[in-house]
């Protein structure tokens, strides 16, 4: 039942779930090892090939985009997690008719979603925790810390924060709907 305006937030919750596998979750910049240029290293979901893009003629100047400088060790839990939460928004779009163990499921799909969150800004970004991060494992390459730009705004960061907040307005409205049928029972 697409007509409830749970179900368009918890389709909007999918679709951005989705769209986390396509965007990178953070893009590290740091000079080159001569110093005359930039690479930049993208930490993604699932990792894509690495590609070399050369500006200028100089082979000094060779800016690296990709991920594959380092991978991040155990980086399959933020795509497990990433999945869990799409496909709890998805399932829970076909339990409209026990509102109840709807709202409940999307309650579930909002703490993994949080838990998501919590993994991707504190154990995958900044690797303060876990077996250590995407820049720790820069800085185990002998980049310094103090060199390394993190851009952590980006859509992979942005979408999850997004997704909660339709997550809670979808169980805002179930919630709302369970009430009206309670009101609509008890006047019978």
């Amino acid at each position: 039942m697409l007509q409830r305006i749970q179900s368009f937030y918890l389709v909007l919750a999918v679709v951005g779930i989705i769209m986390l596998f396509q965007f990178p979750i953070a893009t590290y910049t740091m000079p080159n090892m001569t110093r005359t240029g930039e690479m930049t290293s993208e930490l993604q979901l699932i990792g894509k090939d690495s590609r070399y893009q050369n500006d200028s003629r100089d082979i000094t100047e060779i800016s690296y985009i990709g991920q594959d400088l380092v991978k991040l060790k155990g980086g399959w839990v933020l795509c497990v997690m990433a999945a869990l939460v799409g496909v709890v928004a998805l399932a829970s779009i076909f339990l409209f008719k026990n509102r109840i163990l709807q709202m409940r499921i999307v309650a579930c799909g909002g703490m993994l979603n949080m838990i998501y969150i919590f993994l991707v800004f504190f154990w995958a970004i900044n690797g303060t925790g876990g077996n250590g991060g995407y820049l720790k494992a820069l800085q185990d390459l002998h980049i310094t810390s103090d060199t390394i730009a993190v851009n952590m705004w980006t859509p992979g960061t942005i979408i999850p924060i997004v997704t909660l907040i339709l997550l809670y307005l979808a169980q805002r409205a179930i919630k709302k709907d369970e009430m009206k049928v309670r009101a609509a029972d008890r006047l019978r």
